[in-house]
Parts: structure tokens; C-alpha cells; sequence
């Protein structure tokens, strides 16, 4: 890694992507740190607790929701809204054919997506200030202006890290929106840091139980460098063609399918859901069902219970599988080989070959989500189970800034490539 980043630094034309990239960074931390006016941000640490759904939403802004900056939406308007046009292309014929028209319908897609973030940045907007209202966060509540100013600026905000994101891929290195996120993660690694040496110094925890967390953690990460760069692949085999009367052998090739692809989005719609019940019965603090969500010890909404672990862990392998399974289409993807001449080794073509695809998705996603819902559940059994509270270690971050780091290291490298720096990749 390092000696591709220093092989880039040496081509002038990456040299200025890479410096690029990093003014870019520099002003977007900046503006992490302008407040919103009108907040009380003391009132919002109950809000981002560990393990919850604002918790995980905080860890994605870098902290600007609870200090609530300016940046406190952050990139998850257009995140939620490129989730929604993925399931879409599935169900509508519409987008299904722009997808399958190359370069111009995915950027059509794109584009849809972009102009679909703002109003689901303004229906979040509406919904963050009626959550901050209800947790008393707000100065002056019946100020109907500073409510407008509020939904606006986190509106715009967010709005303006998305254009800022695509300025990142355009002229800079890597996907802007990927390294947004990134950076919002990496920065929440000092404070963490530095409040479990406070926990040491006041001998809340000792040193042993210090070492044995760094052990996990490393474990922890190198079991997500490992499964970010295992893939199954299913082997695929083309038959020789004649053409123009040139014979043309037959070639080999492999579908790669990574075990790693679609945890991130299943741990999301999991804590989603998890979160869902508690987040309505905020709304009705005193009503029967927030009791039974908040403090029944049946509850499987309840962080502390071993249900909810449970639950959580079963519903992050079901939404991995679940979205494998409904982006990769087997049958398409049979259906596309057998029109190109190509079959899998020892499996008939056409619907033997798509249940075979099928089967082996199911497989890996599975064992996907299962290492996701580990990876997932680890905060909360940290915080419910041992001595270390109130840190947020966050083995999502974990997977998010790895499979980060590999794309961006390798468009670096990709980039090299094209430059005929063979040499130093070797």
C-alpha cells in the first residue's frame, strides 16, 4: 500500500489527483465542525449510543451529528437513495433495461439517484428534528424560523457533500463518496483511543483488559482484510468460434463473487430494523409498547437482552443473502453465458447452470453474513458484557474503511498500470 501510494506520488498527473483529493478532505473536515445553530448538543448523547441505529449513523457522519454540524446528515441521503434504485432496477423493467445499456444507462441511473437524494434529505431533515425535539435538544423550540433554518441547512449540507463527493471521483482518487465515509469513520479513532486510556487511568478497566481488546480488534481486522479479498469463483469455460476462417480456441474465465460484497448493506437494513420499534416509541414515550420495547426483559428490541444479539445476528445473514440474492440474478447471468457459447464445467447450460449460480450465492452469503452479523454484534457485546463503555470500536467501520482502502488502492494502482509502471507493482 505504501509503496503504491509513493510509486503515484512520483507521476506528476496522479501527484495532483493525490493533492486534490486531500484539499478536498481538509475543507469537508472543516466543515464538520461549523454547528447548527439552535441545538443543544448535550441532549444528543443519549441519541447516539452504542450499538444504536444514530450511534451507527454518527460513526458515518464522523461525529458532526452529534456535535450537530452543519454535515450532520452527512452522505446517508444519497447512500439510502442509491439502496433504493439497486432494488429498483430489479423490479422496474424501466431502469432494468437503462442498467443494461452500458456506461450512458448507468450514468442515467445515477443521475436519478442524485436528484432522488433531495427530497429524501429533506423528509430525513424533517424527521431529525422531530427525534432532536422530542430528546429536548432544542433551544427554542417554538421558534418556527430556526426550525426552517435547521431542516434547510442539513438539507443543503448534505445536498452539497454529494456534489462534493463526485467532484473527489471526477479529479481526485478513488470513489468520492466511498472516502467521505472513510475519513467520517478513520476520525473517530483518536477519541475512542483516547477514552479507553482515560477508562485506564481511572481504573475502570486495567491493563490486561486493554491489551485483550487491541487483541480482538486486530483479529477483528485482519478477518476483514481476509474476507474483503476472498471471493468464490465459478469457474466458466467458452467454446472456440470460427471467424472470417480463423479458428479461435476456447477460453477460460471465472465469475468472482466476493464474500465480503454485501455485508455492509445487510448490517444497515438489520440495525434498521433492530432500531425501528425503539425509534416509534420515542415518539410515545409513555405508551405501553415503548415500555415493553425499552425495559421489558422479553423484549428482543432491548440491547442488553441476548435475544436482541440473537435476532441481530440472524437478520444481518438473512438481508446479505437477501440482497446477493436479488442483485446478482443467476438467471440472467445463465443466461448470458449460454448466449456467448460458455457453460461451467461438468453443469448442463440453462437452468441447471442458474440453479448452480443460485446455490452457490446462497452459500457464500450465508457465510458472508455470518462473519457480518460477528463483525456487527461485537460493539454491543463490548458494551453490555465487559468494562468498556461508552466506546464505539465499531467493527462495521472496520469493514467499511478496509473494502475503502482496497478499491482506492487499487484504482491507484490500475492507474500505474496504465502509465506502464509494471515494474513497481511487482
Amino acid at each position: 500500500m505504501l509503496s503504491t501510494l509513493r510509486n503515484a506520488w512520483k507521476v506528476p498527473e496522479l501527484r495532483k489527483r493525490l493533492l486534490f483529493t486531500l484539499f478536498m478532505i481538509i475543507i469537508f473536515r472543516m466543515g464538520n465542525f461549523i454547528p447548527v445553530p439552535g441545538i443543544d448538543t448535550t441532549k444528543l448523547s443519549s441519541l447516539t449510543s452504542n450499538g444504536s441505529l444514530f450511534g451507527f449513523y454518527d460513526l458515518l457522519a464522523g461525529g458532526a451529528f452529534s456535535r450537530f454540524s452543519i454535515f450532520a446528515m452527512g452522505v446517508i441521503p444519497f447512500i439510502n437513495s442509491s439502496i433504493i434504485f439497486q432494488l429498483l432496477t430489479v423490479a422496474l423493467p424501466r431502469l432494468e433495461q437503462l442498467s443494461k445499456e452500458g456506461e450512458e444507462g448507468r450514468k442515467k441511473i445515477q443521475e436519478y439517484t442524485r436528484y432522488a437524494s433531495v427530497p429524501l434529505g429533506v423528509i430525513q431533515g424533517i424527521t431529525i428534528y422531530v427525534i432532536i425535539n422530542r430528546a429536548g435538544a432544542l433551544a427554542n423550540p417554538s421558534d418556527k424560523f430556526n426550525i426552517f433554518m435547521i431542516i434547510f441547512t442539513v438539507t443543503v449540507a448534505s445536498t452539497f457533500l454529494m456534489w462534493f463527493g463526485d467532484q473527489i471521483t471526477e479529479h481526485g482518487i478513488g470513489n468520492g463518496i466511498s472516502l467521505i465515509i472513510f475519513i467520517n469513520i478513520i476520525s473517530r479513532f483518536p477519541s475512542a483511543v483516547s477514552g479507553i486510556f482515560k477508562m485506564q487511568q481511572v481504573e475502570t478497566v486495567n491493563f490486561v483488559e486493554v491489551i485483550g481488546l487491541a487483541a480482538v480488534i486486530f483479529l477483528l481486522f485482519l478477518g476483514v482484510v481476509i474476507s474483503s479479498l476472498s471471493e468464490r469463483r465459478i469457474p466458466i469455460q467458452y467454446a472456440g468460434k470460427t471467424n472470417a476462417g480463423r479458428m479461435y480456441k476456447g477460453q477460460s474465465t471465472n465469475i468472482p463473487i466476493n464474500v465480503n460484497g454485501a455485508a455492509v448493506i445487510g448490517i444497515i437494513f438489520a440495525i434498521s430494523v433492530m432500531q425501528f420499534p425503539m425509534t416509534i416509541g420515542q415518539f410515545w414515550p409513555d405508551s405501553a409498547f415503548n415500555k415493553f420495547i425499552t425495559g421489558s426483559v422479553y423484549s428482543p428490541f432491548k440491547e442488553s437482552n441476548w435475544t436482541y444479539l440473537v435476532l441481530y445476528f440472524l437478520l444481518t445473514i438473512f438481508f446479505t443473502w437477501f440482497y446477493t440474492e436479488v442483485t446478482m440474478k443467476p438467471e440472467e447471468m445463465a443466461e448470458n453465458m449460454n448466449k456467448s457459447s460458455g457453460f461451467i464445467p461438468g453443469i448442463r447450460p440453462g437452468e441447471p447452470t442458474a440453479v448452480f449460480i443460485e446455490r452457490v450465492l446462497a452459500r457464500v452469503s450465508v457465510l458472508g453474513g455470518a462473519f457480518a452479523g460477528i463483525i456487527a454484534i461485537s460493539p454491543i457485546v463490548a458494551e453490555t458484557y465487559t468494562s468498556f463503555k461508552g466506546i464505539y470500536f465499531g467493527g462495521t467501520g472496520l469493514l467499511i474503511i478496509v473494502n475503502v482502502a482496497i478499491e482506492t488502492i487499487r484504482q491507484l494502482q490500475s492507474q500505474l498500470v496504465m502509465r506502464h509502471y509494471h515494474g513497481f507493482l511487482n
